[in-house]
């Protein structure tokens, strides 16, 4: 006896509780159809399945070789080493898993079908056949029930019709008619009728009454608790089928750990090192560096391979030099930071793959990478700069010229203007030389090394060395200068038709002033805030990024986009100051030592290098006992003990 009973606690639902076991047999056609369809796609997977591991066998057979020693051994490749090289043992276990697992789904498919949907297509069967027998009974019990209700109105029509048939028969009797002996015998023969019909129908009444009784309290109950005990059998059935199916799957997933455990045995046993000692083995050849360059003299010029260090090419050279260290200690700074980043992200790598740490490991790859391609160009940097230092070093043997280098920076010319150094005169539309910062200097970009460094820290005061020579004359003063004496001797320096005494080449630096068309707010330190109408100077024009240099009114220099600015049409000029307006004698002497000024009016001055005397009855060697007067941006004075 069920607790939750339908007969009990759903009378006269047989309709509803036959819909709930309808939907009931409806649900296990339903899975049923679903098992079938998983069934067919298990078989379309396996066959896909099985034709991709096909296909990358293949494809893993042609380049085995490859993949364990390279594409050109010096040892032959055998199917042991094959197998030796734990990466390709281990993708193979992974192919075969996949070829064994296609076939593992193909099981799984015939088992779905031959244990799952004919069973549940059985018990659908089954209860689909209860379902008819059930409401067919229902039916018929009902149609029974209506047949004893029909003839209980049916025997109330009669008892009515029997009943009027007596009055009629009645008031027959009261009319004076010679027939009211027949009268009375057919009005006692009707009232018999009647009182037939009526006992007829009390006793249908009191069947109908109990007819229904029974049928409300025994027969629908009865036929609600067999609906309910059908619909618990078929969900029991139900369940059983699918506890099988997922009996089914679960065997087959053991199957895939299986396989799965057996390729993660094989990744595990992945050995990066084994692999590689094999690849070395197969590998191994003789190899030795290649052979050094060596100088090799033109065919039409006899030379030796000695480096030249006459006067002007040794110039060059000590340029060259002072430049190399220049640059070498600005990069050793940079290339000991990369080298301290590689450690950092190589390190970095290593804890996460031996603590398992949370990280981006991707992205420190990418760093290490970037870090160890940047060691690499700098130290191929540092190596030409140490190579370039070591043997121009060993040639100079110690010689390493002035100790006041000039600082060139590339320059526009906006007149004709001749080169200091090789004395031709400057062509080129922009950037055609460079200039000197310190003392305005202007020379060819390819004299720029060629110029001793000897540089006065003065603008427009060139220190009429040799600097001023071709290199042919500049060779002859050198040769002479161990005879001139400023205590005795006077030199006198080439006329002033080649060097100007008391003018420098006239040296146009030109900046394109803009205005700011926009404001634009900086933010960064790189940037410069400009304001709606600001006029700028534009230090460095737009290289392609998008940007320029520029300085304000109060000097501010910074980074501005080039869409906000637009050309003022206006060229700001600057031009060196002219030289003191004091008078040049045009006789020069040398300094025989090293001298720091000691007070404003004197003048520092290194051993070797030309001075001009200033003229008049006071000035040149009259200046005072002791004392002579030289020209430079201001009355300077030294003394010649």
């Amino acid at each position: 006896m069920q607790t939750n009973s339908y007969g009990q606690l759903l009378p006269d639902q047989v309709d509803r509780i036959f819909s709930l076991f309808e939907a009931h047999v409806d649900l296990l056609a339903d899975v049923r159809e679903l098992y079938r369809d998983r069934a067919v796609l298990e078989r379309e997977y396996a066959v896909k399945l099985k034709q991709l591991a096909k296909k990358a066998s293949e494809k893993k057979n042609k380049n085995a070789l490859l993949l364990v020693v390279g594409d050109n051994p010096t040892k032959a490749c055998t199917e042991s080493m094959n197998q030796q090289n734990t990466l390709n043992h281990a993708y193979s276990e992974i192919l075969s898993s996949m070829s064994t697992s296609a076939q593992d789904h193909i099981n799984l498919a015939e088992a779905l079908t031959s244990q799952i949907t004919e069973s549940l297509k059985a018990v659908e069967r089954r209860n689909d056949d209860y379902k008819k027998k059930q409401m067919q009974f229902y039916h018929k019990i009902l149609a029974g029930r209506d047949k004893i209700y029909a003839e209980r109105i049916k025997s109330k029509q009669k008892y009515d019709a029997d009943c009027a048939e007596v009055e009629v028969y009645r008031q027959k009797q009261s009319v004076h008619d010679r027939h009211a002996e027949r009268s009375a015998r057919q009005y006692d023969q009707q009232r018999l009728d009647m009182l037939n019909s009526k006992n007829v129908y009390i006793v249908s009444t009191a069947t109908a009454n109990s007819v229904k009784k029974k049928f409300y309290t025994e027969d629908l109950p009865s036929l609600e608790d067999s609906f309910q005990e059908l619909q618990t059998r078929l969900v029991m059935d139900f369940v059983a089928v699918v506890t099988g199916a997922q009996n089914v799957q679960s065997s087959h997933q053991d199957i895939l750990k299986g396989r799965l455990a057996t390729v993660s045995a094989a990744l595990i046993e992945v050995q990066p090192d084994k692999d590689q000692a094999l690849f070395v083995e197969s590998n191994i050849r003789p190899f030795s560096l290649p052979d050094d360059w060596v100088f090799e003299s033109c065919l039409n010029h006899y030379d030796t391979g000695d480096i030249c260090i006459d006067s002007a090419p040794k110039v060059f050279l000590q340029n060259k030099l002072a430049r190399s260290r220049a640059k070498l200690r600005e990069l050793n700074p940079a290339l000991e930071k990369q080298r301290t980043d590689v450690e950092k992200y190589h390190d970095m790598l290593i804890t996460y793959a031996t603590n398992n740490t949370p990280g981006d490991t991707g992205d420190a790859m990418n760093r290490y990478l970037d870090a160890t391609h940047e060691v690499t160009a700098l130290s191929t940097s540092a190596c030409v700069l140490n190579s370039e230092i070591n043997t121009i070093g060993d040639v100079l043997g110690g010689d390493e010229g002035g100790s006041s280098p000039h600082v060139f920076k590339s320059s526009a010319f906006s007149i004709p203007t001749t080169c200091g150094y090789c004395k031709v005169s400057i062509w080129g539309l922009s950037k055609q030389g460079k200039t000197c910062k310190s003392c305005g200097l202007s020379v060819h970009s390819k004299c720029e090394l060629n110029v001793p460094a000897e540089c006065s820290n003065v603008h427009g005061d060139y220190k009429a060395s040799e600097i001023l020579q071709s290199p042919s004359s500049a060779v002859s003063i050198s040769e002479n200068r161990s005879s001139v004496s400023t205590s005795s001797r006077e030199t006198p320096m080439p006329s002033s038709s080649s060097v100007p005494p008391n003018t420098s080449p006239h040296v146009e630096e030109t900046n394109r002033l803009a205005r700011a068309i926009f404001d634009f707010a900086a933010s960064s330190s790189f940037e410069l805030n400009v304001t709606e109408g600001t006029v700028v100077r534009v230090l460095e024009e737009d290289d392609g990024s998008g940007w320029v240099k520029v300085a304000d009114s109060d000097g501010e220099k910074g980074l501005v986009p080039a869409t906000y600015l637009e050309d003022t049409d206006t060229l700001e000029r600057s031009e060196p100051s002219q030289q003191n307006s004091q008078q040049a004698s045009g006789i020069y002497v040398r300094a025989l030592y090293d001298y720091r000024a000691q007070e404003p009016e004197e003048l520092t001055i290194n051993e070797g290098d030309f001075v001009e005397l200033s003229s008049g009855t006071n000035g040149g060697q009259n200046y005072a006992d002791g004392w002579w007067e030289g020209i430079g941006w201001s009355d300077l004075h030294f003394n010649i003990n």
